[in-house]
């Protein structure tokens, strides 16, 4: 089996109802939030996106591939006229002892490459939008996480505060947009490797 969250990143994007196979993955879920983990069969599933509670005219529908034994988040990107599905794998990998890992995802229509600073040094350098880094193992610790254009110290966003903790996996998710509301924003969930283990 495989383990699927659905995550809403369109910023212009009402709730909406996400069906796989007309298997319901996600009911009413706004902007900026995910569901948790699904267990699915490995295999290719016709995703549709339709309005909360509405059945037809979808916003869009892809055929999307989960392969077994798959830990995943199904993003949905880009603005409304545009909307996308992207699977970002969440890979199983080892932590170093006392450390965790993190990455960072370029979920920002129209925004530029950026720069991801993790108190004053350069994490991830360059990432551009739907971009998705490898993880990296830091150690644990509260963090201000910045981000800022790329090869440059212009500051898009400043996020203070964030503790990271040992011996998990985090994802940074840039959503939002640069100069429009809803702004830019970082989501930082605790990503499911962390804690399934598909081979069971």
């Amino acid at each position: 089996m495989s383990n699927i969250r659905i995550l809403n990143a369109s910023p212009d994007a009402p709730a909406v109802d996400v069906l796989a196979n007309d298997m319901l993955l996600a009911q009413n879920l706004s902007y900026r939030n995910f569901t948790d983990y699904l267990e699915v069969a490995p295999g290719t599933y016709n995703v549709r996106v339709y309005p909360a509670g509405n059945r037809t005219n979808p916003f869009t529908t892809a055929d999307i591939t989960i392969p077994p034994q798959t830990i995943a988040t199904l993003a949905l990107v880009g603005r409304l006229q545009d909307l996308a599905l992207q699977l970002i794998p969440d890979p199983k990998e080892s932590i170093p002892p006392g450390q965790l890992k993190l990455r960072f995802a370029h979920l920002s229509p129209f925004t530029a490459n950026v720069d991801v600073i993790l108190n004053n040094f350069r994490l991830f350098n360059n990432v551009g939008y739907r971009e998705v880094t490898d993880y990296l193992a830091i150690d644990p610790g509260t963090y201000t996480l910045q981000l800022k254009l790329a090869s440059s110290d212009e500051v898009m966003l400043t996020v203070p505060n964030q503790n990271l903790t040992a011996g998990k996996f985090f994802t940074a998710y840039l959503v939002g947009l640069v100069g429009c509301t809803p702004g830019l924003q970082l989501l930082l969930p605790l990503d499911g490797n962390t804690y399934i283990n598909p081979d069971e």
